[in-house]
């Protein structure tokens, strides 16, 4: 599904964000990737679905080298793959609906359908009731159900996720990555970076650390 071969990412001239990674993410695997802060973690997600480009080697998604996909392109990757970001990149002025629906109205999905779409997502991460209201209006825990409503919705083979934890207490936490299990369920291949150790010894996931972009 997702391999690295040889993969390096150089900002400097002596300052390597990834060294020499070589990876492979199976079909539906759930994975936990981790580290210290400033391991590589979150560039390495960026590589995945090109938002940034590696210095040297190859990534392939489902065999192909999303190094030769053209820019015009880019969006036929980028569907394959819903990502959920550290500081979510809601519309706060706009309700939860509004925010879910963006990807396919994006694609131009016909009203009956983008109305079921949505139905069954807020139902899977448990927002039903929450859906007319405005994002501003709903709790941190809340807004990242949306964010992870919104990642999916498009049904992606991966969903991306960095650090979605990362400002959510001990339970809240835990909720949240229930919902990337059942998610996962689907068939839909998770990863999520993390550096919070207590939900990596709760769910037992197959664990892939970086220590200083190795």
């Amino acid at each position: 599904m997702i391999q690295y071969f040889h993969v390096s990412k150089q900002y400097y001239k002596d300052q390597f964000a990834l060294s020499d990674i070589n990876l492979s993410i199976e079909k539906g695997e759930f994975v936990f990737l981790t580290g210290a802060s400033g391991a590589g973690k979150s560039t390495l997600l960026k590589l995945a679905f090109k938002e940034e480009l590696p210095s040297k080697g190859q990534i392939l998604i489902d065999s192909v080298n999303i190094g030769l996909i053209p820019e015009r392109k880019l969006y036929r990757l980028r569907r394959q793959i819903g990502v959920v970001f550290q500081d979510f990149k809601l519309l706060m002025d706009r309700t939860v609906y509004d925010n879910v629906a963006i990807p396919l109205l994006v694609r131009g999905e016909k009203k009956s359908v983008i109305e079921k779409k949505i139905t069954s997502t807020l139902s899977l991460v448990g927002l039903s009731h929450r859906r007319k209201y405005p994002t501003s209006h709903i709790s941190g825990g809340e807004q990242q159900r949306v964010a992870i409503a919104r990642a999916i919705i498009g049904s992606p083979k991966i969903v991306i996720a960095d650090e979605p934890t990362g400002n959510l207490d001990t339970e809240l936490s835990i909720e949240i990555v229930k919902i990337f299990e059942r998610i996962n369920a689907n068939g839909i291949t998770v990863i999520i970076a993390t550096h919070d150790q207590n939900l990596i010894n709760l769910f037992p996931k197959r664990l892939i650390k970086l220590d200083r972009g190795q």
